[in-house]
């Protein structure tokens, strides 16, 4: 590697990485192994390191708790919301009824992931939103040799998805924590190289890549007040 290099922890949260964890993603403990000894071998080669966090409310929009049925059951986790199930009353809000229809409206046009409900995972404050161990250990032996990790939390407005850390999947004016990061933006683009290591491939990683890393300046389409 060269040097200024930043590496980009995306996730390596208990809920995501342990078999026993809300939202297990299979192979991660791996991926927790093989990036634990990445970061061992190459330390004097790691300029930053930056770790993000997926934190949550209980009530959240993508939580079963949020929604319910006709008959007042909460969906089972992984099942798909859209706005055809809302307006047939398959499923309705139970919380912020307006703004949570728009929000499943505004997805759909976007056209990226589909509203997904997923178990209740890192919730603000629990052991599934902890770092593991066996990632830390190595951080913060990095960290002192004396150097500066941060950590970036995303995911704290329970009115929409936040898989990449830069922007939530919707935006909303009201909210500047889900809205595009400059600041962390043009702070990644001061790094040669950036290395991407997390979970998970499918979201959280895959929407980072692609959305969060194009060229400034960034146009997105927000939620209305």
């Amino acid at each position: 590697m060269n040097s200024n290099t930043l590496l980009l922890i995306t996730d390596m949260q208990y809920d995501f990485c342990k078999p026993e964890g809300a939202l297990y993603v299979r192979g991660a403990e791996k991926d927790v192994t093989r990036l634990s000894q990445f970061i061992s071998k190459f330390e004097s080669q790691i300029d930053h390191i930056i770790l993000t966090l997926d934190h949550h409310h209980v009530i959240d929009i993508s939580h079963p708790v949020f929604w319910e049925d006709s008959k007042g059951n909460p969906p089972e986790p992984f099942t798909i919301i859209n706005s055809e199930n809302v307006q047939q009353g398959d499923w309705r809000p139970r919380f912020e009824k307006e703004k949570a229809v728009k929000y499943i409206q505004n997805l759909e046009m976007q056209g990226e992931f589909p509203h997904t409900i997923w178990p209740e995972h890192c919730i603000i404050g629990s052991k599934g939103a902890s770092v593991v161990d066996e990632i830390m250990e190595p951080v913060k032996k990095w960290a002192r040799k004396g150097n500066f990790y941060e950590v970036t939390t995303k995911g704290t407005n329970p009115l929409t998805e936040h898989f990449g850390v830069l922007m939530a999947n919707i935006p909303m004016n009201d909210s500047p924590e889900t809205q595009f990061n400059t600041m962390l933006a043009e702070k990644l683009q001061k790094f040669d190289n950036i290395l991407i290591a997390g979970e998970a491939k499918s979201h959280c990683v895959v929407c980072r890549m692609y959305l969060d890393l194009r060229p400034l300046p960034y146009q997105s389409t927000r939620m209305p007040d």
